[in-house]
């Protein structure tokens, strides 16, 4: 059983920053995406989290992604924003297009972010959150290298293309976020079970012949099963149009892995989309998802969406991060200490 450390949350955006910016990374950059990667262990999201800090500093170094990037914005029209990534880390981009995108959503009532020349975007729902915590309805989409094949098929043509969706609730919080992939898991969970030699759950994953496995590494040479069947590929469909083909960025099938250091950068996209929704509910809005809310709340067992990250964060906001001993040094020696 791995041992475990119990760390502030600065001190994990510390390792994160310092292990990047060793790396190369420019120190915007290095601040941007150490401060993703300590809110996603503090949801207690860890397949995101400090785990992947090695494979940013690998991919930095190896030149999958350029660390030194400057993302450029781009005003289209008045409610339309598209921002170059440059191949560089997709939260520094966000976080410039952000920017423009709400005080635009304020001025016209709804806007539209792309980004292209991007990379792994960590959790989408950490990014629609920031939004919803700002007042608006915010959607987010994010398209991933190939991994799931469409029904009937065995080539994957879409990747695990997470949606989410962030909904203000006052506060300045969100009521509540709903963030899933096309796959029933993140590649990266059948990733970390490959890691440590453990089979998969049955119905995650198949294998290069379309056949179900429990095996890791012939779910990551075969196919993530998609959610709920075809329409879980539709719903990957839905996100490949409309932050890769929408953005201009590359398709699943054009883009480099994530993983490893084969290929250039991938050259990924995402989409948001931001909407102030008093104007448009006559006002109603907020009652109305408290009324929603409270349907689901009040039967008993039930769970909003975003609920479980929602626990976590408030108890390592109380009890502190609990992360494994491993991770940690690696991050130190990734940052020379």
């Amino acid at each position: 059983m791995a041992e475990m450390l119990c760390l502030s949350f600065e001190e994990v955006e510390g390792l994160a920053r310092d292990a990047l910016l060793a790396a190369g990374t420019r120190e915007v950059a290095a601040a941007s995406l150490a401060r993703s990667v300590a809110l996603t262990e503090r949801d207690g999201i860890r397949s995101h989290g400090l785990v992947y800090v090695p494979i940013y500093c690998q991919h930095v170094t190896c030149g999958k992604v350029d660390g030194q990037a400057v993302p450029k914005l781009h005003e289209i029209k008045p409610g339309a924003v598209r921002v170059d990534a440059a191949n560089g880390f997709a939260q520094p981009a966000i976080d410039l297009g952000f920017e423009r995108l709400a005080d635009a959503a304020r001025q016209n009532g709804c806007a539209v972010l792309t980004l292209y020349n991007s990379y792994n975007c960590g959790v989408l729902g950490q990014h629609v959150e920031r939004l919803a915590a700002q007042g608006f309805l915010a959607l987010g989409f994010t398209n991933a290298p190939a991994s799931i094949a469409p029904p009937g098929g065995k080539r994957p043509v879409i990747g695990t293309n997470p949606f989410a969706v962030g909904v203000p609730g006052g506060d300045d919080s969100a009521a509540l976020v709903i963030d899933q992939s096309a796959s029933v898991v993140a590649k990266s969970e059948v990733m970390m079970h490959a890691r440590s030699g453990k089979p998969l759950p049955e119905g995650w994953a198949l294998d290069a012949e379309g056949n179900p496995t429990t095996d890791p590494e012939a779910a990551l040479a075969g196919s993530m099963a998609p959610s709920g069947g075809y329409k879980g590929f539709g719903v990957g469909l839905l996100v490949e149009i409309m932050a890769a083909a929408l953005s201009g960025a590359n398709l699943g099938t054009e883009a480099s892995p994530f993983s490893g250091t084969s290929g250039g950068p991938p050259g990924t996209g995402q989409g948001f989309i931001a909407i102030e929704p008093d104007g448009l509910s006559g006002g109603a809005f907020p009652g109305k998802i408290a009324a929603l809310c409270k349907s689901i709340t009040e039967q008993e067992g039930a769970r909003l969406p975003g609920a479980r990250r929602f626990g976590n964060r408030r108890k390592n906001e109380g009890d502190g991060i609990s992360v494994d001993r491993e991770l940690v040094e690696k991050s130190r020696a990734l940052a020379g200490a």
